[in-house]
């Protein structure tokens, strides 16, 4: 076995973070904090009693038991779901091991709520709780399966080669060797379920499944973010919140990790046998599942809409809409994520780790409640900013800052602070060193925290309904608003183009995590 050895590039002098780097940081982290405190300005300023009252009701207790119900159920199926396909396609000689793997990666492009627009077009009928946790599922199982299958192509089989000559057999194996190593990846994908369930609106609307944030959405609707909004998104921040505890309390201070490279030798995959073929129907079944529904419905309705329902005037003007949303936000939010990214990469202190804390605390939070307190600090105090791009802009930027701040954050790590002093050294100064040396050699990364933003932005509904100007047709709105009225044929379109748009980031996402893999 090779052993391989690091060397550890210490932050320069030349390297820390300025007074201008820290004082743009620290303006992102106070914008991050406007929820949260336009939560606690609004429980405040209704008084305790009234507080109380709305949060201690019947229809609380009601989304309470629904939404926990949801998450209590669909994450773990999410787990058996994406372990197992994981561990079938990269430990067992299933036939199109790799053909399956950018499959199961796909659902991803296909937003949740058109999702559920697919399996309602076939089941009417469609609704409750099975239901929502059934589109769950099929939207969200490639957050853990990601995570999962890269984690068994790093893990050294020698280990599990050796269990297996002491007599265990590949279910002992599993359990007792390989499972324990994915702790940190189905934690971590079960969190980001977790949290997309709780922020989701359009899916579980669709479907007629009452959570904290189609309760919220309804009631923003009838009283303009009234106190009774602010009540419910309290209790939606709240369950957000002990999510993130419990994940941490979870993951503890487990590290999975080894010293060297491992064997340099292909992993000895299981042989199914006979056992082939049902698990060849248990992958295609998934697939058709979460991928087939959606697609089928989407070319059945196009079918029988015909050339009418390609109107290509709204078409695009809503894609033209979308694109520049999307390129802007893009652009804006990777912009923002180099002030906290070169903190957190450059400074190993605990102002440090706030900062890039704090980002990551407001990704808990759903664009709805973002967007709510949006709408209140610009109604309330900046009158001239409400219903502007501008503000859909800095919103877009507070929900997906934290997506961006992960790739940006993974390439400033990588880059020599030597290099930048030998650049002060020269003669150049900071802005200078850090487009001509920094910036060239953090573009990749740049570019992929830009992709994440761009497709998010680009299939984004919640938020984009509350606080877009009038006139304002992105396709995701265009799309809700014809489905709503059950157009579907009329809203396929625009389905189809939203996955479109999203698969070359799918596709980006499936090999970053191979290559992260040293696949």
């Amino acid at each position: 076995m090779t052993v391989r050895t690091a060397v550890v590039d210490r932050p320069g002098r030349g390297s820390r973070p300025g007074p201008f780097v820290t004082g743009v940081a620290l303006l992102l982290v106070a914008a991050t904090f406007v929820p949260l405190g336009y939560i606690v300005y609004t429980l405040l300023e209704t008084g305790p009693h009234e507080t109380a009252q709305l949060i201690f009701r019947a229809r609380v207790g009601e989304l309470l038991r629904n939404t926990v119900s949801l998450v209590v159920l669909t994450v773990p199926i999410c787990v058996v779901l994406g372990v197992g396909l994981a561990w079938l396609l990269e430990r067992t000689d299933v036939p199109g091991s790799a053909w399956w793997g950018p499959v199961f990666a796909a659902p991803l492009a296909v937003p949740a709520f058109v999702n559920s627009y697919g399996w309602v077009s076939v089941f009417p009928a469609l609704h409750g709780l099975g239901a929502g946790v059934l589109i769950a599922t099929l939207s969200y199982f490639p957050l853990v399966y990601l995570p999962a299958a890269a984690t068994l192509r790093r893990l050294d089989p020698a280990v599990e080669e050796s269990a297996r000559a002491l007599g265990s057999g590949p279910v002992a194996v599993f359990v007792r060797i390989v499972l324990p190593q994915l702790r940190l990846a189905i934690l971590g994908g079960g969190l980001l379920i977790a949290l997309h369930l709780l922020a989701e609106y359009g899916a579980f609307a669709m479907v007629r499944f009452a959570t904290f944030t189609t309760a919220i959405f309804e009631q923003y609707q009838s009283s303009f973010a009234g106190p009774a909004a602010s009540g419910l998104a309290s209790v939606l921040v709240l369950c957000c919140l002990v999510l993130l505890a419990g994940e941490a309390t979870a993951r503890g201070q487990a590290r999975y990790a080894r010293i060297g490279s491992g064997a340099p030798r292909a992993v000895r995959r299981v042989r199914l046998g006979g056992t082939a073929i049902p698990v060849l129907a248990v992958l295609a079944a998934t697939a058709v599942a979460a991928l087939g529904v959606p697609l089928w419905t989407i070319l059945r309705w196009l079918g029988k809409g015909g050339a009418a329902v390609w109107d290509w005037a709204d078409i695009g003007e809503s894609l033209g809409q979308t694109l520049g949303l999307a390129v802007a936000a893009a652009v804006i939010t990777t912009l923002c994520a180099f002030p906290v990214a070169w903190i957190a990469v450059r400074s190993d202190t605990v102002f440090a780790r706030l900062i890039e804390g704090a980002n990551y605390i407001t990704s808990s939070l759903p664009g709805i409640v973002i967007a709510l307190a949006m709408v209140t600090v610009t109604i309330r105090w900046l009158p001239g900013v409400y219903q502007t791009t501008a503000m859909v802009l800095a919103a877009y930027t507070l929900m997906f800052l934290p997506r961006a701040l992960v790739s940006v954050r993974a390439g400033l790590a990588q880059v020599p602070v030597g290099l930048e002093e030998v650049s002060r050294a020269l003669g150049k100064s900071a802005p200078a060193t850090f487009f001509r040396v920094t910036l060239r050699l953090t573009a990749p990364a740049a570019a992929t925290s830009a992709a994440l933003v761009f497709v998010a932005v680009a299939t984004e509904l919640t938020a984009t309904l509350l606080l877009a100007p009038i006139g304002t047709r992105t396709l995701a709105m265009r799309f809700w608003s014809l489905s709503s009225e059950l157009d579907y044929a009329a809203a396929a379109p625009y389905a189809l183009i939203m996955i479109l748009v999203s698969v070359p980031v799918t596709y980006l996402l499936f090999t970053q995590s191979r290559k992260a893999a040293g696949v």
